[in-house]
């Protein structure tokens, strides 16, 4: 992992992908062709702590923008949107018997599922990266301020 990027608190780490409108985060790994999703820090914020996952099985196709699962937290009950089409390949199994990890270690061991991307090239664009990020992060924060998500 490369340094985070920090912005009023919230920590995006700068080697992942972001999804624009539903918090999720990808980091794709082209030696094995996947995609690890996990939920970033401010929507955590939104959420507040995690107490229940559930999450589709292993071995189904999932399409970008769609429900892979349910966060039901403090604050709010929430989908897990997939950030990229494929095939999940993988569940993050400790997390859903010990939800609080996701609070805890959100961008390492709070990670939610892997999938085979069938359309990185085309999907990943479309996500918020790299130098994006910052402006990304404040114009969120802003957002959630005004709707009372987040203080």
């Amino acid at each position: 992992m490369t340094v985070p990027k920090i912005t009023k608190d919230y920590e995006f780490p700068d080697d992942r992908y972001y999804d624009r409108s539903n918090h999720m985060w990808a980091k794709f790994d082209s030696a094995e062709n996947q995609v690890i999703v996990g939920i970033d820090v401010l929507g955590l914020e939104a959420l507040g702590d995690i107490a229940y996952i559930s999450l589709q099985a292993t071995g189904i196709p999932v399409q970008r923008g769609e429900s892979i699962g349910v966060l039901e937290a403090a604050k709010m009950t929430g989908d897990v949107i997939a950030p990229v089409s494929g095939t999940l390949v993988a569940r993050n199994e400790p997390i859903m018997r010990d939800p609080l990890i996701v609070n805890i270690e959100p961008y390492e061991k709070g990670w939610l599922v892997i999938i085979e991307p069938n359309a990185w090239a085309e999907e990943s664009p479309d996500l918020v990266s790299g130098d994006e990020i910052p402006a990304w992060v404040e114009a969120e924060i802003e957002r959630y301020r005004s709707q009372g998500w987040i203080d």
